[in-house]
């Protein structure tokens, strides 16, 4: 502890605002349950120039201090909705012209989305819980799920460092 306290009001974005303003590419964790996890990929999607992270179902409080602390700051920098419901913010998401796109480990290859022009389209990345994934109902809110090929024996990579890589490769293809 650095032996300083403060006090201060909690500010989160709603789903409206973060839809309304015309975001090109957003996070949206369901059922993030390690803080780690969650800080880190509000943190990834800051340095990607992510519009914002919604959180929905029952993430992790984004004002843990794990949490606080994994952003690295980042916290303050993205705008960040929590408690809406998943098919309220795929409706809000799709209704803003972005494409609902989830992470899985059964979807298509995302080299061949890349290949495909498909993530230079305004993008809602769509990440599920750390063990279980997303589960089948929210995955058909999705339009489509991509997930990462894994070259060597690993047998899966860490929540945060795959949405580091998704939220990259989107950033990559808008820029480009």
């Amino acid at each position: 502890p650095q032996g300083v306290v403060a006090v201060a009001r909690q500010f989160p974005t709603s789903v409206r605002d973060v839809f309304a303003a015309g975001p090109r590419l957003v996070a949206i964790c369901e059922e993030v349950r390690d803080p780690g996890n969650l800080g880190t990929i509000i943190r990834a999607a800051d340095a990607a120039g992510a519009d914002a992270v919604v959180l929905t179902g029952r993430t992790v409080d984004p004002y843990n201090p794990k949490v606080v602390r994994a952003t690295t700051g980042s916290l303050f920098h993205v705008p960040v909705s929590l408690g809406g419901e998943l098919a309220d913010v795929a409706a809000a998401a799709r209704a803003a012209g972005l494409r609902v796109v989830a992470a899985d480990v059964k979807g298509e290859d995302l080299l061949a989305a890349r290949a495909a022009g498909d993530l230079a389209r305004p993008t809602a990345w769509l990440f599920g819980n750390e063990a279980r994934g997303l589960t089948a109902e929210a995955l058909v809110l999705a339009d489509g799920a991509l997930r990462l090929p894994i070259y060597g024996r690993a047998e899966s990579l860490n929540l945060a460092t795959a949405a580091s890589v998704c939220l990259y490769e989107s950033a990559f293809a808008l820029r480009s």
